[in-house]
């Protein structure tokens, strides 16, 4: 039996294809990483014709399989429920465990420049493409993999950091950055297919590339020096899809990797375990 709140990163990607049962029984066979920013993946009891994540409905795939997230800043309790063909509700109540974050306070600086007007005029259009790629639905299947490194070396910034600019809460970075030579290969962690590949920089972005994974589940590529697959292009888990960069808003080349599940910004470190060694 497996305690889920306890359950290493490691241990986790191996199991995704099967999810297993929690002490005690679980009429979910949840198996993840029950803290903020984690990942789980379950099967609905037999019978079941709906379900619903926190009070909101979210789709399962034919064999019942499923998937949910907590976001960085996710409360301390969540709630998965099955309604089952003869309108019983089968209710499973989740403990979300809180993480500490890396937090650096900067009490002499101000929070933002003020932003160019460039930037003013160009920013409302990037986010508007990055909303509609992320509100695409593919029939992509790698959200049931083990998910890979997209690339592998020194992690420079760690998902959930976040500077406290004179008092003033700057935002929290929303992925994990690893720092790489320009040019050095990007691979899919997963099965996916493209739903933004940006043809021109964006200004905090840069050379932007996002994949859906399917069941809600995204991965972002920043600051890439170039993309090497086109939007609607199926790719598999492994496959080269662009080069580590320094476009966009970046100090120096580097590979930001984010992953978002329906809005719940994931920690890649809890979905791709440990690094491995180069």
């Amino acid at each position: 039996m497996i305690d889920r709140r306890r359950f290493a990163a490691g241990v986790l990607a191996a199991a995704f294809g099967a999810p297993a049962a929690r002490a005690g029984g679980d009429p979910f066979a949840l198996a993840g990483t029950f803290e903020q920013g984690g990942i789980a993946r379950g099967q609905l009891p037999s019978g079941a014709t709906a379900l619903r994540f926190n009070d909101t409905a979210i789709p399962f795939a034919a064999d019942r399989r499923f998937l949910i997230a907590f976001d960085r800043d996710a409360p301390p309790t969540a709630t998965v429920e099955a309604v089952l063909g003869d309108g019983r509700i089968v209710r499973d109540p989740l403990v979300i465990a809180p993480r500490a974050w890396n937090i650096s306070r900067l009490d002499r600086l101000a929070k933002y420049p003020v932003p160019s007007a460039e930037f003013e005029a160009r920013r409302p259009a990037e986010l508007a493409r990055i909303a509609a790629a992320r509100a695409r639905q593919t029939a992509a299947d790698g959200w049931r993999q083990p998910f890979a490194w997209p690339a592998t070396g020194r992690i420079s910034t760690l998902f959930g950091s976040q500077r406290i600019y004179a008092g003033e809460p700057g935002a929290y970075h929303s992925g994990i950055d690893i720092a790489l030579p320009t040019g050095t290969p990007v691979r899919a962690p997963a099965d996916g297919v493209v739903i933004l590949a940006a043809e021109a920089p964006f200004t905090l972005e840069g050379n932007l590339l996002m994949l859906d994974h399917g069941m809600g589940l995204s991965s972002a590529f920043l600051h890439l020096s170039r993309i090497d697959v086109r939007e609607g292009d199926a790719v598999r888990q492994g496959q080269a899809i662009g080069a580590v960069g320094a476009t966009g808003r970046a100090t120096g080349p580097h590979l930001h990797w984010g992953l978002m599940w329906r809005g719940a910004r994931i920690d890649p470190l809890l979905v791709a375990g440990a690094m491995p060694a180069r």
